[in-house]
């Protein structure tokens, strides 16, 4: 018979790391039940992963590649955006899914006791299925055009880690505010809409003017995206300090997620 002790929050009121692990399940259950949930009684089933990015990496290649005629370096404009709509896809699902997974969860939340954290942090889990499903099609683009991104697709991993922490980093604070205030679940998505032009996911930084290039810089998703595109398209490779900056970034987010979540979640029960 396991002992269940109960302490007062410490100053920074840090989770208590070996209370999720201990309860992994939950939100490897959460995981699962999205996925199902999400693609039960639909015709076209998991099809979709897969014709939402094509449909708007096809639309992006249209519009940027042969209507404004931008360059997208030395591969075919749709692999170009694709790569984009992949990175984009992961980091807008998983602030998506998080941010309005308490409220939508709200029974469980205010009568079962468990750490309140795993149920935005699960949200990763049915993203992720996405994003490798929509990566293998990238792959066998890949052969098709062929391309060959080098030594450098070995570093993948960890970009899409990244965009995981960074993503999960603003999930969590969303989710904590969106118990209170459901004004986020109104203002993010157009928050998101604005990002998406606002980083270079359907077009290069070298299509930006100089003179606003500076503004484009200061955005951390477009350090992601020419990592990624790094990584996955041979792309040249960004500045270094973009490299370590969006890992720093990410765990800084991560972190100060979880601190705004901590700091709201004894009064979920309250006002959810």
């Amino acid at each position: 018979m396991s002992t269940i002790v109960i302490t007062p929050p410490g100053r920074l009121n840090l989770p208590a790391w070996r209370e999720l692990w201990e309860s992994r399940e939950v939100l490897y259950r959460f995981g699962v039940r999205d996925i199902v949930l999400r693609y039960r009684q639909t015709a076209v089933g998991v099809a979709w992963v897969i014709l939402q990015p094509l449909a708007a990496a096809g639309i992006f290649a249209i519009v940027f590649g042969q209507v404004a005629n931008l360059s997208s370096g030395n591969v075919p404009y749709f692999v170009f955006s694709l790569a984009g709509m992949l990175v984009w896809n992961l980091f807008n699902g998983i602030v998506g899914r998080s941010s309005s997974s308490l409220v939508a969860n709200q029974a469980l939340v205010s009568k079962v006791f468990f750490p309140r954290m795993l149920v935005p942090l699960s949200s990763v889990l049915s993203v992720l299925v996405d994003f490798l499903v929509a990566t293998a099609l990238f792959v066998v683009l890949l052969f098709v055009y062929g391309i060959n991104p080098g030594w450098q697709v070995l570093t993948l991993p960890l970009w899409v880690a990244v965009a995981v922490v960074f993503a999960s980093g603003i999930g969590l604070a969303a989710s904590a505010v969106m118990v209170k205030y459901r004004d986020v679940n109104y203002a993010l998505p157009w928050v998101m809409q604005i990002l998406l032009y606002a980083t270079p996911v359907a077009y290069t930084l070298d299509s930006v003017p100089r003179d606003l290039l500076w503004l484009f810089n200061l955005n951390p998703l477009t350090w992601l995206l020419e990592c990624f595109r790094w990584a996955a398209l041979g792309s040249p490779a960004p500045p270094a300090w973009q490299m370590f900056g969006i890992a720093g970034v990410a765990v800084l987010v991560f972190a100060a997620g979880t601190l705004v979540f901590q700091k709201m979640e004894r009064g979920f029960a309250d006002v959810i």
